[in-house]
């Protein structure tokens, strides 16, 4: 964020955050008194940066997310088989803008609906500007015998990686989620729970990849260390459900 940008962020009336609960929000107001945002939550991260002038607020925003948007921002033009560093950093800034623009309407935009959903806009936001860019790119070349990639690729916003895309009911989504959570709670029972549901919701709700979750500061987990967790986190909720299943198999036999 340049230093024209940090001198826009102004202080806006309190309105509160759709989706962001009273609890939070209050909790907001008082710690954006202390200045402590390293120990807010995204969705209260989000608020505060919204509500105050503060350049720090916004400095922990680029700590916590700048990996996770860079990350995104290379995968997507990789895509589109470009992968300049410096095309790369232009993403990253286009990104941050577009949170900025506008009073912040991508911020104000924002619902919380889980713990991570930010981490999961984030993604969204942040992939669909990418593939904006690329395919005003290249629009001028279309019917030259340029290829085309991933011309389709826009992804809705709200959209999770559980349940939307295979059209369960939100209220069979929920009932599945509690249920998966219940036994990750269960099966990863350990000094490192947390963090394992974490990264485990984090990949199969939010979508993120190993990489995108490995570059969270709250992870501490190289590429390879989020993909062998989710292996092993996989493989236990795996055999949980084989030994739940009804036999039907044996089932049938009986005469």
């Amino acid at each position: 964020m340049t230093h024209n940008q940090e001198r826009e962020i102004g202080m806006k009336p309190f309105s509160g955050l759709p989706g962001i609960s009273l609890t939070s929000q209050v909790r907001v107001e008082s710690t954006l008194a202390l200045m402590d945002y390293a120990s807010l939550s995204p969705e209260e991260l989000v608020l505060a940066c919204r509500q105050t002038d503060d350049v720090a607020a916004w400095r922990e925003f680029v700590c916590r997310f700048h990996r996770l948007i860079a990350t995104v921002a290379l995968r997507v033009a990789r895509r589109w088989r470009e992968s300049s560093p410096q095309l790369i950093d232009d993403l990253v800034q286009e990104t941050y803008l577009k949170f900025c623009d506008d009073n912040f309407r991508m911020l104000r935009k924002f619902k919380s609906d889980h713990p991570d959903a930010f981490y999961g806009y984030l993604n969204v936001v942040t992939a669909n500007l990418v593939h904006d860019h690329f395919k005003a790119a290249h629009s001028s070349k279309r019917g030259s015998g340029a290829i085309e990639i991933a011309a389709d690729e826009r992804i809705p916003l709200g959209c999770d990686a559980l349940g939307e895309a295979s059209g369960v009911k939100s209220s069979e989504r929920g009932i599945l989620m509690r249920e998966i959570d219940a036994a990750l709670g269960r099966l990863a029972a350990g000094p490192h729970l947390e963090r394992d549901r974490k990264l485990f919701w984090l990949y199969y709700r939010v979508g993120l990849t190993a990489d995108a979750i490995a570059g969270l500061p709250s992870i501490g987990l190289s590429t390879k260390g989020v993909e062998s967790s989710l292996l092993r986190l996989t493989r236990l909720l795996r055999d949980e459900i084989a030994r739940d299943r009804p036999k039907a198999g044996n089932n049938a036999r009986v005469e």
